[in-house]
């Protein structure tokens, strides 16, 4: 059976009743429990999935009994009172869109702006900021992830009903509204959505379908989910094809790929979204892969991936820090980003320090492909306070490592608050009831156990508790201090970085291919791309002293990120740009 010809998942709507499907080949019986009314026997269809079409209207709240347990819909649309209550049916009609002829925007044009849709003040919040985002130069929000998750806050990584929109954040139509907005404005709405796990509470999966999972596999997270079974491939594909036409999502962002196995899934994945969209729309697949797969990335495969090897380089010249999955980097930094710049990838296929093999060579695949970012969710998340490099670095380093995400010709991520310096912290956050609030409390303060500042236990105890709502509270952001007069020149400044990225790398970018890049002493690189058009140079000096970066002729325009003039010595702190247009 192949995905497409699998039964779908959920409640959808069929004629003037539902038809409701689940797959449960543990179960020799099924039954809709619509909330109200008496049990439904379900009808099997002799491998494993049950379905019956019932007459109820929109809005109405029901469960699944599957054997001995009384379930949400794995499925579900809509979770009014979250993981632990029932599902309820979604009219897929119920909004309105207002901009029926967006089709999107191309790839070359995407300034990505990750957005954790919480910490913004849910869905209607995020809305209310989009005007101050499209006069910077953003072009896309991409959104953590919206799966149901257990109580109030979280990451959204821990997510357990995939299809359902975050009811903590507003009902699902909110979230369409939020994507009509931006699309009113031009601006692309991402998606990161989550393929490779379920979180540990609220997941029934395994006592009515134990068969969704392998028990050869383990991940990070617990068993690996089985992609070879046709019900979990139209499980996820079915879920991309939700969010990308019913929410008219552009782009979908794929965690943590390399927990996908087999990874052939995503050429499935990749193929079926391919097919669904119109020729004059413009939809676009980005991939998270920790084993650095060159290979899935081009013109037939994904878009782009997340650049952890741009981040990481990057992080260690910034901050000197070696600890961590900074120790990959910590030998040669200079050496690291500059290949970073280059060839794409750091790692491709060598072992790191630890003896960990990653990569496949990435030079033959054109930098638009890679997504840069000198902060995101996990890379300040990650850190034991959830601190933020405005919060630790001098402005004028800060303002180079953002010039050199812009200015790349990679395509550039900004985590929310970047383009305003802002130094709300962004800890790790989570909501979950006794007894996994204790153990993901004392789980993440072990986490810094092997960490010179965190050696004595009684110093890993100021690490906060994720699950303290404090820690959540912490973390919003001020989107009003966008407007702040002590904000206005950074404000100023980030504008005109977007201007100068949309006015001289924008057009180009289908063309630009490297043309080398080398360390040019302690802490700074250089390197440089060319097409038909020209040349571009790109010097990021984060050493101690100032650096010699003489070029041959006098260039035809020039930035740096410290307002500075041109010239041939680049000082500390400074990212430096320079174009000559072909004769």
């Amino acid at each position: 059976m192949h995905a497409l010809t699998a039964p779908h998942w959920g409640a959808l709507r069929d004629g003037d009743a539902v038809r409701f499907q689940v797959w449960a080949p543990a179960c020799a019986q099924a039954w809709l429990l619509p909330e109200g009314e008496a049990p439904v026997p379900m009808q099997s269809d002799g491998v494993g999935g049950f379905h019956v079409r019932h007459a109820c209207a929109s809005g109405l709240r029901y469960r699944y009994r599957l054997g001995e347990h009384e379930v949400p819909d794995p499925a579900s649309r809509w979770q009014p009172d979250g993981v632990d209550g029932p599902s309820a049916v979604l009219d897929p009609h119920g909004y309105i869109w207002r901009h029926e002829g967006w089709r999107g925007r191309p790839w070359n044009d995407t300034v990505l702006y990750e957005v954790h849709v919480g910490s913004c003040g849910g869905y209607a919040g995020v809305e209310r900021q989009l005007p101050a985002l499209v006069a910077m130069g953003i072009t896309a929000i991409e959104l953590m992830p919206l799966g149901e998750f257990p109580g109030a806050r979280n990451w959204g990584y821990d997510g357990v009903l995939p299809y359902a929109p975050a009811s903590a954040y507003g009902h699902p139509d909110a979230l369409k509204a939020l994507v009509d907005a931006a699309h009113g404005l031009g601006i692309q709405v991402f998606l990161d959505v989550v393929y490779n796990h379920f979180g540990p509470h609220g997941n029934f999966l395994p006592h009515y379908a134990p068969t969704f999972f392998r028990t050869d596999a383990p991940t990070p997270w617990g068993a690996a989910i089985d992609f070879e079974c046709p019900q979990v491939q139209r499980f996820f594909i079915d879920n991309a094809l939700m969010w990308l036409h019913e929410y008219r999502i552009d782009g979908l962002r794929l965690d943590a790929v390399q927990a996908i196995t087999p990874p052939a899934f995503l050429g499935q994945l990749r193929d079926a979204i391919h097919a669904s969209v119109a020729p004059d729309r413009h939809v676009h697949l980005v991939l998270e892969n920790e084993g650095n797969t060159a290979s899935w990335l081009g013109p037939s495969g994904y878009d782009a991936q997340w650049n952890d090897d741009f981040h990481n380089a990057l992080h260690v010249l910034l901050t000197g820090e070696a600890e961590g999955y900074y120790a990959a980097f910590a030998d040669a930094p200079e050496t690291h980003l500059a290949r970073v710049l280059g060839e794409g990838f750091a790692y491709q296929g060598q072992p790191d320090p630890r003896g960990h093999v990653r990569g496949e060579p990435s030079g033959q695949v054109p930098p638009r492909h890679f997504v840069a970012f000198a902060q995101n969710h996990d890379q300040i998340g990650n850190r034991a306070f959830g601190d933020r490099l405005a919060a630790t670095l001098p402005l004028p380093r800060l303002r180079a490592a953002l010039a050199l995400t812009a200015l790349t010709p990679m395509v550039p991520l900004f985590f929310m608050g970047e383009p305003w310096a802002a130094r709300e912290p962004f800890p790790f956050f989570a909501d979950f009831p006794p007894p996994l609030d204790a153990a993901v409390r004392e789980g993440r303060r072990r986490e810094f156990a092997h960490f010179a500042a965190f050696a004595d236990p009684q110093l890993r105890e100021r690490i906060p508790d994720p699950n303290a709502p404090s820690t959540f509270e912490s973390s919003r952001l001020d989107a009003t201090a966008i407007d702040a007069p002590d904000a206005a020149p950074h404000v100023r400044w980030f504008t005109a970085l977007l201007a100068l990225r949309r006015a001289l790398l924008v057009p180009r970018l289908s063309a630009l291919r490297s043309a080398g890049a080398e360390v040019i002493g302690p802490g700074a690189v250089r390197a440089f791309w060319q097409d038909r058009e020209g040349r571009i140079e790109l010097v990021l000096n984060l050493g101690r002293a100032p650096v010699d970066a003489a070029s041959t002729g006098p260039a035809d325009g020039h930035y740096r990120s410290d307002d500075g003039a041109d010239g041939d010595a680049v000082p500390p702190d400074t990212c430096r740009l320079r174009w000559w247009r072909s004769p």
